[in-house]
């Protein structure tokens, strides 16, 4: 075991706001906001900008920088960039000093326990922030250096084979969108000139029930019936495997239990997301129910409603939220190339659906993996 010592992270790192005014940003320089750095430390959409497009001060960094999400600690938008660029000052650039490996620093900061911790300094009700003091006196265990370069190295290692893994899971939905396209045409233009019925046609639309807000009747939880709410359906793969919460038997008699095989749509925040239920749920009055008749098949019409999820949204009034109603969603005009031709191609998608599921039972067994050595390495046991 390697000795561990602990420092403040101030005495190897420093956390640099180089302010850069709006009339300073020159066109083509890269920005970064707290929405391009996704939970873990992937980058995600960073742009370039034009001269005077930004209207607020931002803070400078290098590709020697790990970039700090201080809203919201526990989301873990913790970064290290290989380019230069200006970010929100919601983003604290940390420089680390000769004694702190960024690789290293950047484990250690995305660590489950560094998250934990940090979460419980942050300060405000509705938008906790850490301060950028707080986290300069923040103790760190420090190896010495060349044991940070070989755990950086074998967590960077780790954590590509995860993501080659996720790759190749997301490969699969590319697969499934191009057998859509390969049998239906353009499910938007219609260009295959299919007969068109109204989703209501196709099978039973309804909304979900929750007359009472759990969060307000506590009561209605922790029992065995699965509660599915916007929130797993919006971050599922197009089958929601997981759920967030559970009704007791009270919460069931307040609701309904839909089947397994119910396709979920989302009616608010994330328009015309959707979800094939793999177990019976219950789900809240913001998701709708479709349960294919005859006519249809729930894979066709979640893969059909995929593609037309965008002008959805676009096209949804604002009120408080963007949202749409049941009635639109029942009156929906959809292609219908006929229950056998849906039936081939639901049988081509359990396939593919077969070897997902393979693939996301590797991504947990890295995961846990990952987890196992992240928890080792900043103990010294690695």
């Amino acid at each position: 075991m390697t000795a561990v010592r602990r420092v403040a992270l101030q005495d190897v790192a420093t956390i640099e706001r180089d302010i850069v005014e709006p009339s300073q940003i020159e066109a083509g320089t890269l920005f970064v906001g707290l929405e391009n750095i996704e939970p873990g430390g992937r980058f995600v959409g960073v742009r370039s900008v034009d001269s005077g497009e930004l209207a607020s001060s931002k803070f400078a960094f290098t590709a020697r920088h790990v970039l700090y999400g201080k809203l919201r600690p526990y989301l873990a938008k913790i970064a290290r960039p290989n380019f230069k660029g200006i970010c929100s000052t919601d983003i604290l650039p940390v420089l680390p000093g000769p004694e702190l490996d960024r690789g290293y620093f950047s484990w250690l900061m995305l660590s489950p326990e560094m998250v934990s911790l940090t979460a419980s300094h942050a300060t405000g009700a509705n938008l906790p922030r850490l301060s950028p003091n707080v986290l300069a006196e923040m103790s760190i265990p420090l190896l010495p250096l060349p044991e940070q370069r070989r755990i950086a190295a074998i967590l960077d290692k780790a954590d590509g084979l995860r993501a080659k893994r996720r790759a190749a899971v997301a490969k699969l939905d590319t697969l499934t969108q191009s057998i859509f396209l390969d049998m239906f045409g353009d499910p938007i233009a219609n260009t295959r000139s299919w007969d068109l019925r109204p989703l209501n046609d196709l099978g039973a639309v309804e909304r979900g029930v929750s007359k009472h807000r759990p969060r307000n009747a506590p009561e209605l939880l922790g029992g065995p019936y699965p509660f599915v709410q916007t929130g797993d359906v919006a971050n599922c793969d197009g089958y929601i495997r997981t759920y967030s919460a559970t009704y007791s038997d009270i919460g069931l008699r307040q609701s309904r239990l839909w089947p397994a095989g119910t396709l979920c749509i989302t009616i608010a925040a994330n328009i015309a997301k959707t979800g094939i239920l793999t177990f019976d749920a219950c789900f809240p009055d913001s998701v709708v129910g479709f349960r294919a008749e005859e006519r249809a098949t729930v894979e066709f019409v979640r893969l059909w409603l995929s593609f037309l999820q965008k002008n959805l949204e676009k096209k949804a009034p604002e009120s408080a939220q963007k949202n749409i109603n049941l009635e639109i969603l029942r009156a929906l005009e959809v292609p219908n190339p006929g229950i056998e031709l849906q039936r081939k191609f639901t049988r081509r998608i359990d396939a593919i659906e077969r070897c997902k599921i393979v693939g996301h039972r590797a991504i947990h067994e890295y995961n846990m993996l990952f987890a196992s050595l992240q928890h080792r390495a900043f103990r010294g046991e690695l």
